[in-house]
């Protein structure tokens, strides 16, 4: 008998282990990385959208505030592909952004008033115009925080800031294409 052969037995085996190694490699990439909001409630007739560089109103100073905010934006609509992104004369739609604060302030206390965390804080507000109808789709503001230790004032707050913004940005995105 064949499978009584412990060479075969073991080539088999091989065989075996070797196919579904390559089935679950091919169903982790074709899931897992090919991920959209294709299927939201966006109107068919709107295709792009325009992402101007955003306001900073938030008095704070923070140099590149804006950009970075926009730039999030910008990669979050491009990754997702529901909208694409283009020039404002081209586009079926508008989301026009304004930094209207970002608060840094002490979160964790800790014995002898000594401050161990921060917590940076900021609010976009967005407006969100679909220009085939001209008409405001959403006018709302986002806000979102994230914490720092405060052992690490310049990377820690620059590290969540950047964190706060992508949420931001997310949520942003999140409202844009599944609002409806």
């Amino acid at each position: 008998m064949i499978l009584s052969n412990p060479k075969i037995n073991k080539i088999i085996l091989l065989t075996i282990v070797n196919l579904l190694f390559v089935i679950l490699i091919t169903i982790n990439f074709t899931s897992c990385c090919a991920y959209s909001f294709t299927g939201a409630s966006v109107p068919k007739h709107l295709k792009t959208i325009a992402i101007p560089i955003a306001e900073d109103r938030s008095g704070s100073g923070e140099p590149g505030l804006r950009e970075t905010l926009t730039q999030d934006l910008i990669t979050k609509f491009t990754e997702d592909n529901t909208l694409q992104v283009a020039q404002r004369t081209e586009a079926n739609a508008i989301l026009e952004s304004t930094i209207t604060s970002l608060s840094d302030a002490p979160a964790i206390v800790s014995t002898g008033e000594q401050i161990e965390s921060r917590r940076i804080t900021i609010s976009v507000k967005v407006l969100y115009r679909d220009l085939v109808e001209r008409k405001t789709i959403f006018d709302k503001t986002f806000t979102e925080y994230s914490y720092y230790p405060s052992s690490e004032p310049i990377k820690g707050r620059n590290d969540a800031i950047n964190l706060t913004l992508n949420k931001i940005s997310e949520d942003i995105l999140l409202d844009t294409i599944s609002g409806w």
